[in-house]
């Protein structure tokens, strides 16, 4: 009998599809190595702020700094948009579920101010700590120079879907090894999800790329748009792009993943995917030192035309220190990230990022549900 075929399928694993194998041998979690490095900074945990105005502010990025990891404030949204963004977060707050995107755009209107743009930075670098922050490809030109002369030390270019071939109706687009090469800081792009778009995007001299399209919990492009990549295979691939590259010139590209991830356990299979950095949104959303005041929203939330996201009420957890390094009272996962991380190194026996990419991954879709029955009843009951 005849089947036609038009296209081929293949299967893509996603966190909850996926477990790590424990390894031959175990070593102690701390005598684990987990920094992350791009460019010339180099952090101690391996861990990224996103750049989401509920996120990171210049009192956020500070403080998370001072715990070791990297917070990316984001240019265009209402820190470089208000002189006291404050009024904007109480308006958002204060909307209700059914007017929450229409007051976002309303939030979002004002002109992004470069004044402001050298101001938030200044803040940053006022108390020694590393700034980063994030533009989309269109205001790219215009951002990226004036962050750079108040002193920011990354730049991460971000788009929903991001490529080195880019047709449009400008005759100069933004051309990203131009942009590397006229940059005197580390450029990070994303975002992205296959192998040979990864590999050229490498290539045209970037800093680091940014894995994922529509994984976070407060984008909605997967339900809009339609396209995107579990995060386990898309890691895959781009981290075999990042090796292929590193074996052809001798350039380490940091590959980090961006989205998808709500526990420890998560964050640890991005790592045995190949993840050198991840890079986390709500998670900190939940912080008490964020600005959002316990909600969270996207950045393409607020786009006059086809928002891409939804405003979250995920609640305040806690300070950002137990978030990162506990200690815990919880047994989800959902605090103490980075010894979660340590130890699931040492039950694998990785010492260092690189050899946590060789850990065994298995598709294993009954992980978070085999033996837990009396743990899903007591959950329903208590709901």
């Amino acid at each position: 009998m005849y089947t036609a075929r038009y296209k081929e399928m293949r299967p893509a694993y996603g966190f909850d599809d996926v477990a790590i194998a424990p390894g031959q041998i175990t070593i102690n979690p701390d005598q684990t190595e987990i920094d992350l490095t791009l460019g010339k900074q180099t952090f101690a945990i391996p861990l990224v702020a996103a750049a989401l105005d509920a996120v990171v502010d210049p009192a956020f990025a500070v403080a998370f700094h001072r715990q070791g990891g990297l917070a990316v404030m984001n240019l265009e949204g209402l820190q470089t948009r208000y002189d006291h963004p404050q009024e904007a977060f109480e308006m958002i707050a204060r909307a209700s579920k059914e007017d929450a995107t229409a007051v976002l755009q309303k939030a979002y209107a004002p002109p992004i101010r470069d004044e402001l743009v050298a101001r938030r930075v200044a803040e940053i670098k006022a108390q020694k700590a590393v700034c980063a922050v994030s533009v989309t490809p269109a205001n790219t030109k215009r951002l990226a120079l004036v962050a750079q002369e108040a002193g920011a030390d990354l730049l991460f270019v971000q788009s929903t879907v991001t490529t080195a071939r880019h047709t449009s109706k400008s005759q100069r687009g933004l051309i990203l090894h131009e942009l590397c090469q006229q940059m005197r800081v580390p450029v990070v792009v994303g975002n992205c999800v296959g192998y040979k778009v990864a590999l050229e995007l490498m290539e045209e001299g970037i800093a680091g790329l940014l894995v994922g399209v529509g994984p976070g919990a407060i984008c909605t492009s997967r339900e809009v748009l339609g396209i995107g990549v579990p995060q386990v295979t898309a890691t895959m691939d781009c981290a075999a792009a990042r090796d292929d590259y590193y074996r052809a010139t001798g350039r380490y590209v940091p590959i980090i993943t961006d989205g998808g991830m709500r526990t420890g356990g998560d964050i640890c299979k991005a790592f045995a995917s190949g993840a050198d950095g991840v890079m986390l949104g709500t998670t900190f959303a939940q912080a008490a030192e964020a600005p959002g005041r316990g909600l969270s929203w996207g950045m393409a939330t607020p786009h006059v035309s086809l928002p891409r996201g939804t405003r979250l009420a995920v609640g305040t957890r806690g300070p950002l220190e137990r978030i990162l390094l506990g200690p815990t009272s919880v047994t989800d996962g959902t605090e103490n990230l980075v010894n979660a991380l340590r130890t699931c190194m040492g039950m694998v026996g990785a010492r260092t990022i690189r050899e946590m990419h060789s850990a065994e991954l298995i598709v294993a879709p009954s992980i978070k549900t085999e033996g837990k029955l009396y743990q899903f009843a007591q959950g329903l009951a208590r709901s």
